[in-house]
């Protein structure tokens, strides 16, 4: 950063907070309070940060209506305070305090926010664990985080049996709520609001683990308003509405729109496993004007088929969030013909946090982009040496926001340049600020001395009418030093063979670029948030000819 850029960015700073705070009085996450209400709330953020102050603000605000809709009903916000403060105040009889770490193993529902606001406001660090784990990955992770006490959905009793945290665990959503050790725990704590810790509580996010084991991303509590401005600013959230969340709350996708719906004073509406049917269901039966997704749910949505979705009143969808791994061009218009011009896709990552952000006019001329950088956000497009590139050449994805990465937990970081995070993506500018991902840095292969993205193939195999998802990986080749080997899965009733994927690839881009083998699955491998897990791809074995 230049002297004139350090000059100019304290000035940049205000600018950015006051565009946001305009953002939140538009959406209604802000209003005309009276002075002593104005005074409380700022308060009540300073003492218990942002996160943890988030139900107690809202209960001031909207206290009678709904906040949370799950499988056991609905709880308004003068009762999802009321229960952060009960099992705030009954972890502090358990000596659970500052500095703690509480882990989180749950599906979508109650327990995990009330558990996580709580750890906040006790100054302990909230880990939030993949369900999908195995045993070994969950103790792993247990052990590395340091969790002194967990808290499990009963589905996981096994899968956490070997894991003994020092302050205990405790299980949560069972079939009979009047046997859930969480709930009996929450009841019998003290309702009294508890007093704020020397310092807040961190929320511990894992990386997506598509190529390793998981690392934890903590984030300190924001002090800026920044990041709620910036999805604000693009996208027509309204106070008091609904929202229905598709992806695990464990993911930053899921959870950023859960904090987002609540602080707006609106029902969250949640599920503990996802059906495109029932979701689709849950948009029309709460009226919902919001929707999060990952984008192999939006393609789940599709698969059901116009008639359909169709038949539901989904009238009020007003934003679709899409987020958490590539949305294939094909598939965002094809759900913007369907919904209407309702899709907003986020690029970004655990690390960097909001980098991009497409609107449906993006989305409309220019699908295949993750739109321009979101309020707040810098990006930068680098050669190897850490050079800019013009526009329009592809290289190394840099971001810089307002919402700081702070390292892993195991120890090492991402690369920085001026400031700015790789993201480990390479991609490039078009001459109206459009972002376009052209791939992975790791993932580029050089196949008989040329250049090859997989995600251009990838993008394009999936608007092949027979092919319903696809993906692509670079092997080891004696002849090329590198060559793709696709991976396809065919429409339900479509019939194609790999010569005529050959060819229609051949017929669109450099000959170079087609695969020179085709595999056929049932499905591809997804971790939960919808990323394609390319590294059992490449395990598999796969018969050559």
């Amino acid at each position: 950063m230049t002297l004139v850029d350090r000059l100019a960015e304290p000035a940049r700073r205000v600018s950015l907070e006051v565009r946001s705070l305009a953002a939140l009085a538009r959406a209604g996450a802000v209003g005309v309070q009276s002075p002593d209400k104005l005074l409380a709330t700022v308060n009540a953020m300073r003492r218990f940060g942002p996160f943890g102050a988030a139900p107690k603000i809202a209960a001031w605000r909207h206290g009678p209506y709904p906040a949370i809709a799950d499988e056991w009903g609905e709880i308004t916000f003068d009762e999802l305070e009321e229960q952060v403060n009960r099992l705030t105040n009954a972890w502090q009889a358990q000596g659970l305090g500052v500095g703690a770490t509480i882990g989180i193993l749950c599906r979508n529902h109650r327990a995990p926010l009330i558990a996580s606001f709580a750890a906040s406001r006790l100054g302990a660090n909230a880990v939030w664990l993949n369900t999908a784990f195995s045993a070994r990955q969950v103790k792993e992770v247990a052990e590395r985080e340091g969790v002194d006490f967990l808290v499990y959905d009963e589905g996981f009793a096994e899968m956490v049996a070997e894991i003994t945290p020092a302050r205990g665990k405790i299980a949560c959503a069972t079939d009979d709520p009047a046997d859930d050790a969480f709930r009996k725990l929450v009841a019998g704590g003290d309702p009294t609001p508890t007093a704020a810790p020397a310092k807040p509580g961190r929320i511990v996010l894992l990386t997506s683990g598509t190529t390793g084991t998981p690392k934890g991303a903590p984030r300190p509590e924001p002090k800026s308003l920044v990041l709620p401005g910036a999805l604000l600013d693009r996208m027509p959230m309204k106070a008091r509405e609904a929202t229905v969340i598709g992806p695990p709350l464990f993911h930053g996708t899921g959870l950023i729109i859960a904090l987002l719906t609540l602080s707006l004073g609106s029902k969250l509406v949640l599920r503990r496993r996802f059906d495109a049917a029932e979701f689709v269901d849950d948009l029309a039966t709460h009226g919902a004007t919001g929707a999060c997704v990952v984008p192999v749910m939006l393609q789940r949505v599709l698969a059901l088929g116009e008639d359909e979705v169709k038949a539901r009143d989904l009238s009020a969808l007003r934003v679709v969030f899409c987020a958490g791994s590539q949305l294939p061009a094909e598939v965002a218009t094809r759900a913007s013909d369907l919904l209407g011009d309702v899709i907003y896709n986020l690029y970004g990552s655990t690390e960097v946090s909001v980098a991009t952000l497409a609107t449906p006019e993006d989305i409309r001329i220019a699908p295949n982009s993750v739109g321009k950088p979101a309020l707040g956000s810098r990006i930068r497009i680098l050669d190897d040496g850490g050079a800019a590139l013009p526009q329009g050449q592809t290289g190394r994805i840099f971001v810089g926001t307002t919402s700081p990465f702070e390292g892993y937990t195991g120890g090492g970081g991402k690369e920085i340049v001026d400031g700015l995070m790789s993201t480990g993506d390479v991609g490039h500018f078009d001459a109206n600020g459009r972002l376009f991902i052209d791939g992975r840095d790791d993932e580029m292969i050089v196949s008989g001395g040329e250049n090859v993205f997989p995600r251009e193939i990838e993008e394009l195999l999936v608007t092949h009418p027979a092919i319903a998802d696809a993906a692509a990986i670079g092997v080891e080749d004696p002849d090329f030093g590198q060559r793709l080997r696709a991976f396809v899965v065919k429409r339900e009733g479509q019939d194609i063979s790999a010569d005529d994927l050959q060819t229609f690839v051949k017929d669109n881009l450099a000959r170079y670029k087609a695969p020179r083998e085709v595999v056929f699955l049932d499905e591809l491998p997804r971790n939960p948030t919808g990323k394609i897990l390319k590294r059992e791809l490449a395990e598999l074995q796969v018969p050559t000819a």
